[in-house]
């Protein structure tokens, strides 16, 4: 197993010494003269919020298709939820179902923006069965 680790980090060093000596012969070369924005300062990172040991993650889950928005939307929508089945006076409660309903609405826009196919018909249905099923009158 040693073998293996040791025969590894030679090779990745071999690959390190061919890929600065083929970046240095290009720079010498002035091969990289013409890329745009030569001379410039780079863009702005997005996600120069986030600590730097967690962007990489952050790049992953926004290339996958992920957003902060999404995932805030999503813990507001379990937020509500819970509201909803903790309450105990109808008026609110119907508070709470109408805010769930915006939050939906926005979800299944962020849904088709990513170009995600959402049955509405579908959710509405497994919608009023959790419902039932949370809200009956248990005697």
């Amino acid at each position: 197993m040693e073998g293996k680790n040791h025969w590894g980090d030679l090779v990745m060093d071999l690959f390190d010494l061919i890929t600065e000596d083929l970046i240095k012969k290009a720079y010498k070369e002035g091969e990289f003269d013409q890329l745009p924005g030569k001379g410039k300062p780079l863009p702005k990172d997005d996600l120069e919020h986030i600590p730097p040991d967690l962007r990489m993650a952050y790049r992953l889950m926004k290339n996958a298709g992920f957003s902060v928005e999404e995932n805030q939307l999503k813990a507001e929508v379990m937020t509500i939820e819970d509201l909803i089945k903790n309450s105990q006076d109808d008026e609110e409660r119907k508070k709470h179902k109408e805010k769930l309903n915006e939050k939906l609405l926005r979800w299944n826009q962020m849904q088709a923006k990513r170009g995600m196919k959402t049955n509405s018909a579908l959710f509405k249905n497994y919608e009023s069965k959790i419902e039932s099923k949370l809200f009956s009158k248990k005697e």
